[in-house]
């Protein structure tokens, strides 16, 4: 494993994944211990631990990822809102050193948590297969 860090794992397809977006810079895919129906992690390619070590190209490249894949997620599922969560070391619950951003869908009038909970295999396979989009 490169770097001793699952999310580069992830995204050389050495760990499978749910995945719904890829292209060059970034991977987008279901996270497996969901908050919510739809919860999705944005890693870029390139290794980088946090936002401060994350070079400001590939972070602007990133940004407009997430916004774009908020954007697929709020359609296809849909939801009537969404978090999008980045958090910076082990204070702020970052639990993998890559940094990723998460996309949470929300529903109006539900509590917002952030419970995880291991998700349905199934259920994810075919979630992930309903977000799928082109790469830009």
């Amino acid at each position: 494993m490169k770097n001793d860090c699952v999310f580069c794992a992830i995204a050389a397809g050495e760990i499978p994944s749910f995945k719904i977006y890829e292209d060059d810079v970034a991977l987008a895919y279901l996270d497996i211990n969901p908050f919510a129906e739809g919860h999705t992690l944005v890693i870029p390619k390139a290794h980088a631990k946090g936002l401060l070590d994350t070079d400001d190209a590939v972070l602007a490249a990133l940004l407009s990822r997430v916004k774009k894949i908020a954007a697929h997620i709020k359609a296809v599922l849909p939801c009537d809102g969404f978090n999008i969560l980045q958090n910076n070391g082990a204070a702020a619950g970052q639990t993998v050193n890559h940094i990723h951003f998460h996309i949470v869908p929300r529903k109006a009038g539900a509590p917002v948590t952030f419970k995880s909970a291991p998700g349905d295999m199934k259920a994810l396979e075919a979630l992930a297969a309903r977000l799928r989009m082109p790469a830009a």
